[in-house]
């Protein structure tokens, strides 16, 4: 596990592309800000290698006026299977965090969504939202989200969601009717 610790105003913004697993944990204080994006994409060699990828993400804001940012996309096809999970914990109020873990699944992949959102007592005035948008391209892929929130203060505003779903065959219709072949308007 990778720990850092952000000390008053640093800035930490960090991108993996196509890690076997990102492993981190980050620790905020006071008007720290975090910027993560994790990618798992197609390249000419599988993402996944026949083995799992997990990605796991914890960061606590332990001082005021701390600003997360989390973003995570997995294109999978074949068997690749990716675990992509958030923590997020805002111990001290007046900070922001805002979650967007998406995943296109084809073929027989799998992909899973963890996300723990914690807001303390003592984290009031905080904004926190976690989105998860899901899109799955074949009847054999397969997607499990479990998206949490828990807020124990009161004057916070929070938000978190989570879809799964197919595309739309009557969009799939009107680009194969304008010469767009059905695999290339997947």
């Amino acid at each position: 596990m990778d720990t850092r610790i952000l000390h008053k105003g640093e800035v930490f913004e960090q991108v993996y592309i196509n890690e076997p697993s990102v492993d981190l944990r980050i620790i905020q204080e006071a008007g720290s800000r975090v910027r993560i994006h994790v990618l798992n994409i197609p390249t000419a060699e599988p993402v996944c290698r026949n083995t799992d990828v997990s990605n796991k993400i914890t960061v606590e804001q332990a001082g005021e006026g701390c600003e997360t940012e989390i973003y995570a996309l997995a294109y999978l096809h074949g068997s690749e299977q990716v675990s992509t999970e958030t923590h997020v914990k805002h111990a001290i109020g007046g900070g922001t965090s805002n979650q967007v873990i998406k995943f296109v699944l084809d073929e027989q992949s799998q992909g899973r969504f963890v996300g723990d959102l914690k807001i303390s007592p003592d984290a009031q005035k905080t904004e926190a939202h976690q989105t998860n948008r899901n899109l799955l391209l074949s009847d054999e892929a397969e997607m499990r989200t479990q998206p949490q929130l828990e807020i124990y203060a009161d004057d916070v505003q929070a938000t978190h969601g989570a879809s799964t779903g197919q595309l739309d065959e009557s969009a799939l219709f009107y680009m194969q009717q304008r010469g767009i072949a059905k695999q290339k308007a997947r």
